[in-house]
């Protein structure tokens, strides 16, 4: 049972994450209706701009407290991917609304390598030990046997409070109004006085931070940051946004937690279901899985409708 329970907190981190992942994949899908591959190189370029910056800051002002230093480094970060969203949009998906879709795929996939390649050039390819600014207690849940730390509670707490403050945007405010008219019909919100190039190009911008958010964290939990870091985790937030519902903000997010869950359990129990022949190393596999399920049989993903229906 404490296994079963750790697992389930496992993956309850991992999925929140996954989870602010795929809110940049769905809100840019459900405007634009082109899936934004190049996403997660923005966040691989926010947790390794934050790396930058953690080390700058602890280096030239060695008293600053460590929580500080993090907050700073994640509102540069931040505010790097912001500025880096909106070009990525207005150099690879602007001048291709008009296209094919298969267009803009191609031209997200090439913006993704590029970013890869930049980044590698820049930080090299050898893996960045990412410091540990969060503390690192552990915490008995219930009584058991099972751990949390609470670094992973802030991690939790933080997507939880994010993922809120968004369906609050999308939903309860003016911009949202604008995001939800345009996924519905660009040229009539056009003709109603909704500036779409402003709304589209400020959807990549909040995906884009929400992405360095999301980049810090896994840098933060996992204790590297490399160049290749986004592409995985990119992929697997992809899935989630599918399996919850494309374009659906509840269902990214229901999508980040159950695949999040899946990959968790499965890593924990795969050794035992399979006779020890596979370990956990193999918990790729399960986010795959679950993509070609959801395809073959739930195509829409589990909420189905897309963000003009539900937000």
């Amino acid at each position: 049972m404490d296994i079963f329970l750790q697992q389930i907190l496992n993956g309850l981190v991992l999925g929140s994450i996954y989870a602010l992942i795929a809110l940049g994949y769905t809100m840019v899908y459900g405007v634009l209706g082109i899936i934004n591959f190049a996403h997660g190189e923005v966040l691989m370029f926010g947790a390794l701009i934050a790396l930058v910056v953690i080390k700058n800051l602890v280096a030239f002002f060695p008293t600053i407290p460590l929580w500080l230093v993090l907050v700073a480094a994640l509102l540069v970060a931040m505010s790097g991917c912001a500025v880096l969203s909106f070009y990525i949009e207005k150099i690879a998906y602007r001048p291709l609304r008009n296209a094919p879709r298969l267009v803009p795929l191609i031209s997200a996939i090439g913006m993704s390598i590029l970013l890869q390649t930049i980044a590698m050039i820049i930080w090299g390819r050898t893996p960045l030990n990412f410091p540990q600014l969060l503390p690192e207690q552990s915490l008995a849940v219930f009584g058991t046997g099972a751990l949390v730390t609470v670094k992973e509670l802030i991690i939790m707490l933080t997507a939880l409070i994010v993922m809120v403050a968004l369906l609050f945007l999308v939903k309860k405010t003016r911009f949202g109004r604008a995001i939800r008219a345009t996924a519905e019909n660009p040229q009539v919100a056009g003709l109603m006085g909704v500036n779409t190039t402003r709304v589209i190009s400020y959807t990549f911008i909040l995906g884009g931070t929400l992405a360095a958010l999301a980049g810090v964290m896994i840098a933060s939990n996992y204790g590297s940051a490399h160049f290749y870091m986004g592409f995985m985790p990119g992929l697997k937030a992809f899935t989630a946004a599918v399996l919850g519902g494309i374009g659906n903000i509840p269902g990214a997010m229901l999508g980040g937690l159950l695949l999040g869950l899946i990959e968790a359990l499965g890593a924990g129990y795969i050794g035992t279901l399979s006779g020890g022949i596979f370990g956990s190393n193999y918990q790729d596999i399960f986010a795959f899985l679950v993509l070609i399920l959801v395809l073959v049989f739930r195509p829409s993903g589990i909420l189905g409708e897309k963000l003009r229906d539900r937000a």
